[in-house]
């Protein structure tokens, strides 16, 4: 296994940001179109690229997915940290206190949580 993420939270995680990729994709575009035709210097390497076996099936010709690719290598370990620090003040400050709430107790008692917990990792 590659991650250790729930089945449940890779779907929620799916269902939130496929609409924001969707919606950033004017910016990816942008990006991949600067890249690819505004910046002379490189053409060569884009070319050699494109005429390399097997390259041409990442569909990096294609501005939004150059784009996307290009931003989300820039963007991964901000993102990450950002996430990270969310993530250790969400557990001091929250967590406790979201576990002991009644909503949360109802949910863990129910039948629908002890069927999550076959998909959660160990």
């Amino acid at each position: 296994m590659l991650l250790n993420v729930s089945f449940g939270a890779g779907m929620l995680a799916w269902a939130l940001f496929v609409p924001v990729g969707f919606l950033l994709d004017p910016l990816f575009d942008r990006i991949g179109h600067v890249l690819l035709l505004e910046i002379p210097a490189l053409r060569p390497l884009s070319t050699s690229w494109f005429n390399t076996p097997l390259v041409p099936y990442t569909n990096f010709n294609n501005t939004i997915v150059l784009g996307s690719v290009v931003a989300w290598l820039v963007l991964a370990t901000p993102i990450w940290l950002g996430a990270r620090f969310g993530v250790v003040r969400y557990r001091a400050k929250y967590g406790e206190r979201v576990r002991q709430s009644r909503f949360f107790r109802a949910v863990t008692a129910s039948q629908a949580y002890n069927v999550y917990r076959w998909f959660r990792p160990q």
